[in-house]
């Protein structure tokens, strides 16, 4: 669960890559290893792979042509309009390895080969619809809405390009390798020679000879790096005017006619700069994201779904953290990380309740606050209005510490409702994670036991 929570939101196609997030730690910003082991959710906005080419595009940024379907017969009119024996048919969803990744019909590969119209909506007849599973999607996968057809090009060379921030410099970071089209984490790990980076000053930007230089290292041919160099920086200028905090473009290819193209990119952007950003934000595919999530997020609530049993609601990343790693102490396993903040009000407690209610692998309830700005008695309230309001079946231990504690915890005693108290963290956890264990097993044993709210 730990991994998981590091790296939500950095793991989808135009957001924040695995590679993104390997590279950050190894060479742009080594004083991380003596910080802060977890990051706060972060809900960065994900493009799909055509909606980045065409932002791209209106950069000046050399991208193949290609045409976006969503159904097999409209991906077969788009194919003949290409007028071309030599076509890719690549399944749009927000998640690395797509390649390689397996659909829930069976079908495998998100991106295929194809020479005719007719082999074009065959394979997207075998994509659509389906979920596509891959190394970044998770066991559940993601929705195959789209598909896009574009021209196939053959690769003289393969290299890879990004742009991202730099903590320990205060700016952006230019990293290039001459080794593209893999799996740039391997490259750093296993030949980090081959990963060479430039440091940028954000008030003036990268300097000609910076990017002829990466160019050069990179392994374009001298005839082309001025052409690289001039596509390097246009990357740079789109990286500042969209607000992003990274741009991945992998493969940065040579073709075989001498042509200098983004073939594949990732692009994330600052959700900070949202309000400036209106028209890219509104492009954000919603059906991509966990339902948990987006109605969390609906609710300005911090939500990261997790594979264990024990759902978590607390006031905090760190002491959210911390009730996760005291879950697992004591024998538990939890089902999510949920932030409530330091200024919920008791609505906002009641949606994540129902968050919680609604996930099926959820067999108890720990509610951990220290009352600082969040008031225990906001809290005490918003449980009881979720659990007259919502059909909750799993028990509940709730430890309140803090402001106005005391009426917190009257408000529980006085509702009626069977709730568990608590009054330190190794004793609400212990008894959630047992009661968690015990309704699994039941319903193992298909027992038929539920917990009913109020007794």
């Amino acid at each position: 669960y730990q991994r998981r929570v590091r790296s939500s939101g950095i793991n989808a196609e135009y957001g924040a890559s695995s590679s993104f997030s390997f590279l950050m730690f190894k060479f742009a910003a080594p004083c991380l290893r003596t910080t802060q082991k977890f990051a706060i959710q972060k809900r960065w906005l994900n493009l799909h792979e055509y909606q980045g080419q065409e932002l791209m595009a209106k950069f000046g940024i050399r991208v193949p042509p290609h045409q976006v379907a969503s159904t097999p017969d409209e991906a077969y009119k788009l194919a003949q309009g290409f007028n071309s024996f030599d076509l890719v048919v690549k399944a749009q969803v927000l998640a690395g390895g797509r390649g390689k990744g397996v659909f829930s019909n069976g079908f495998v590969g998100g991106v295929q080969l194809a020479t005719t119209p007719e082999e074009v909506r065959d394979l997207a007849s075998k994509m659509l619809g389906q979920r596509l599973v891959t190394k970044q999607s998770g066991p559940e996968g993601k929705p195959c809405d789209l598909v896009v057809i574009t021209t196939r090009h053959y690769l003289r060379s393969e290299k890879y390009f990004s742009i991202l921030l730099d903590r320990v410099s205060c700016g952006p970071v230019l990293i290039a390798s001459p080794k593209g089209g893999v799996d740039i984490e391997g490259v750093a790990h296993e030949t980090p020679q081959y990963i060479f980076k430039e440091l940028v000053d954000i008030n003036k930007g990268p300097s000609p000879e910076q990017l002829m230089k990466l160019a050069e290292k990179i392994g374009f041919r001298p005839e082309l790096r001025e052409v690289a160099a001039q596509q390097m920086q246009r990357i740079y200028d789109m990286f500042l005017a969209v607000d992003a905090t990274l741009i991945e473009v992998n493969p940065f290819a040579e073709t075989a006619t001498g042509e200098v193209l983004c073939l594949d990119a990732k692009v994330n952007f600052d959700d900070n700069a949202g309000f400036r950003q209106k028209q890219i934000f509104a492009k954000k595919d919603w059906r991509q994201d966990d339902p948990r999530e987006v109605q969390a997020a609906q609710h300005d609530l911090n939500f990261i779904g997790l594979d264990g049993n024990v759902g978590c609601l607390v006031n905090g990343a760190g002491l959210a953290m911390a009730t996760m790693d005291v879950i697992k102490l004591c024998g538990g396993s939890p089902a999510n990380f949920l932030d409530v903040g330091g200024g919920a009000t008791e609505k906002q407690v009641e949606e994540a309740f129902k968050i919680l209610a609604g996930d099926p692998k959820v067999r108890a309830i720990l509610v951990n606050i220290f009352g600082g700005i969040m008031r225990c008695d906001v809290i005490a309230a918003g449980i009881v209005n979720a659990a007259r309001h919502v059909n909750l079946t799993v028990p509940v231990v709730v430890r309140l510490q803090g402001t106005n504690m005391e009426a917190g915890r009257q408000i529980l005693d006085s509702s009626g409702m069977k709730i568990f108290a608590a009054n330190d963290l190794i004793e609400a956890a212990t008894k959630a994670a047992k009661m968690a264990e015990i309704l699994s097993m039941a319903r193992e044993l298909e027992l038929g036991v539920t917990f009913e709210l109020p007794l």
